[in-house]
């Protein structure tokens, strides 16, 4: 098992419940030194941004155990702003981590799962990766990117035996949504509205549940029978169902209720 981004929050409920089934685990860091151990996992120091960071990593698992079954990417970050006024720059930063890096991971693990005929990769998703969401529209667009490359990627290594889910959870408690940056170029005309969806965030954050549930549907995604998408029981759940079924006028203005708009 390989779990990007287990120093915090979904990842590292992951691994944790990987372990404790008695799966060999492998969990990535961007720096070992100051990151705290967790029992039965072995951590691996990568940079899911950097090409030869990543490889070094892969690389390294193989000599160990000669095999990666499952790969699990969880690393991301968030980003929140209005589209205008977010730089180029802050957009292909968040795009790299939440959506290059995920690529990035894939391709350095697939020759290998190619030469097992079998594998799995389950790709952390969001809510957000089929619904709108203002003041987190780069964030949005990098997790719409992420289901579209997903759907397309499964097609595509199945005849390996190999096969891909995502998993779309809603709001989580974790520090990554508690503290998501902001654009650092203001315009005036946004504060009111921007300061509303920021805040609809925080208290969205803080009333949501603990990443566990979240690690048990990644783990559900692994162990069980094959599907496309997974949604966390709960809100994600619901959110899917109402994207599913419900007229888009009433979900447009459940959305903008959600965000305070």
């Amino acid at each position: 098992m390989l779990v990007t981004g287990v120093s915090s929050g979904i990842g590292r409920a992951t691994a944790e419940k990987f372990a404790q089934r008695g799966c060999k685990v492998f969990g990535t860091v961007r720096n070992i030194s100051i990151a705290i151990p967790l029992p039965d996992i072995e951590f691996i120091e990568m940079d899911i941004r950097d090409d030869a960071s990543v490889q070094g990593a892969i690389d390294s698992i193989i000599f160990q155990v000669k095999r990666i079954d499952v790969l699990v990417n969880n690393a991301g970050t968030s980003l929140i702003g209005a589209v205008e006024e977010t730089s180029i720059a802050e957009a292909m930063s968040l795009f790299d981590t939440n959506f290059f890096s995920l690529l990035r991971v894939s391709q350095a693990v697939l020759p290998h799962m190619r030469v097992q005929r079998s594998g799995r990769i389950i790709n952390v998703s969001s809510v957000l990766g089929f619904l709108p969401a203002p003041y987190m529209g780069i964030y949005s667009a990098s997790k719409h990117a992420v289901e579209g490359l997903s759907e397309t990627l499964d097609h595509e290594v199945r005849q390996f035996g190999i096969r891909v889910t995502l998993v779309e959870p809603s709001f989580t408690k974790t520090n990554l949504d508690l503290n998501a940056p902001q654009t650092i170029a203001k315009i005036g005309s946004y504060e009111r509205e921007r300061n509303c969806a920021s805040n609809a965030v925080v208290n969205s954050v803080k009333a949501a549940p603990e990443p566990e549930g979240v690690a048990h549907t990644i783990v559900s995604a692994v162990f069980n029978k094959w599907q496309m998408r997974r949604t966390p029981s709960g809100e994600a759940s619901l959110l899917r169902k109402l994207r599913r079924f419900m007229p888009a006028g009433p979900v447009d203005a459940s959305l903008r209720k959600t965000f305070g708009l």
